[in-house]
């Protein structure tokens, strides 16, 4: 039986794609390769991946698209992402139009329209740790594998939420307040992490990034998770859900690091916060509508807690107005804490879709498989 492949004699068929927009390409001499008779699965998966295209929207080094036509041999990529964006704090995704017909795979973040516009997509390879808006009815067919890059964020993401609270901790942001009106004031009494309890409602990859730096500088830490059965390093112990009210009048610091959905909705209402200390810390890295904005506002302003960290809001962006802004004791970033701020992000991201490439190629199971 003879494979007939385009491409380098990589066994792989693969087209550079410039900058979105313009779609001319570098094509390649056809290479012959002989699979060996009587190999009925290597015969199959060829015949299979024939019909596969991969859509790599990833802004990748030349080497690195090499290291993805190898993984992938036997099946057509077209690299659409921009070799010049790698280092960019925002990526754009998008198919171009004429290959939304035939693709079946994407590396990317694309919109939910042009999941929905391709037809015969069976994978999905997300590059955000998030994939709330994927899930949504409609926008990715029955079947649909869909995986995303977990474990690309821990560290990004645990390093800001430390610095959040130990800003914090130290009344920073109102030094910081006052350095820009040229006030030489005390801001008050401080607070120490030392022997100091972190409630982490989120107890994944990102929670037991931030759990770790938490015990590494002396705190104690209880995990909030879906699955409590399951043991996640870093943490002292772990509970459901259904324990979070009991858990909340004993920590000190409250880190939310959750996805968008209806149980997370508001998880952190104006009762919940009425069971914190009045010294207590709440920070938000996960998803803005896990706060309910309005009660946290009443509680900064009445001195139910001590103070706040957003990273993310609800909505977001923050409207300029919002009372929130006024806020002397809460800290808040333009979502930040993950993106590709840090290299290292972005290099766990490329290896992510890399050894899922592989697998998808070989019939292997994929990483961080969402559905």
């Amino acid at each position: 039986m003879l494979c007939i492949c385009n491409g380098e004699n990589l066994n792989g068929s693969y087209r550079l794609h410039k900058p979105i927009g313009d779609h001319s390409t570098h094509s390649r001499g056809p290479v012959i390769g002989r699979i060996s008779a009587g190999n009925r699965r290597v015969c199959c998966m060829a015949s299979e991946n024939e019909r596969k295209l991969v859509v790599n929207c990833l802004p990748l080094t030349q080497a690195e698209r090499t290291a993805f036509v190898r993984a992938a041999k036997g099946v057509r990529q077209e690299f659409v992402g921009d070799e010049l964006e790698p280092q960019a704090l925002s990526w754009h995704a998008s198919v171009p139009e004429e290959l939304r017909g035939q693709v079946t795979a994407v590396i990317g973040n694309i919109s939910e329209q042009e999941c929905i516009q391709c037809k015969h997509l069976d994978w999905l390879q997300t590059w955000s740790a998030g994939v709330d808006r994927y899930q949504k009815p409609g926008v990715l067919g029955r079947g649909v594998m869909l995986t995303s890059a977990s474990g690309a964020y821990g560290q990004s993401v645990s390093e800001h939420v430390f610095a959040m609270m130990l800003a914090m901790m130290k009344n920073i942001p109102q030094y910081a307040r006052q350095g820009m009106q040229g006030q030489w004031r005390d801001a008050g009494p401080a607070l120490s992490p030392l022997g100091a309890k972190a409630l982490i409602v989120g107890a994944g990859d990102i929670g037991s990034h931030i759990a770790a730096l938490c015990k590494a500088i002396g705190m104690t830490t209880f995990g909030i998770r879906r699955h409590a059965d399951l043991p996640v390093q870093g943490f002292d112990s772990i509970a459901g859900y259904d324990q979070l009210d009991n858990a909340l009048p004993d920590a000190d610091v409250v880190v939310l690091v959750l996805p968008s959905t209806k149980q997370t909705h508001h998880i952190i209402n104006a009762k919940r916060l009425s069971l914190m200390k009045s010294s207590a810390l709440v920070i938000n890295a996960g998803r803005g509508d896990a706060i309910d904005s309005q009660a946290l506002v009443e509680a900064l302003e009445q001195g139910i807690i001590r103070g706040a960290g957003l990273d993310v809001t609800d909505p977001e962006p923050l409207p300029h107005d919002h009372p929130l802004w006024k806020q002397e004791r809460c800290l808040i970033t333009p979502h930040v804490a993950g993106g590709n701020h840090l290299s290292s992000t972005r290099n766990r991201i490329v290896d992510i879709a890399l050894h899922n490439v592989r697998n998808y190629v070989s019939g292997h199971s994929l990483l961080n498989l969402v559905q």
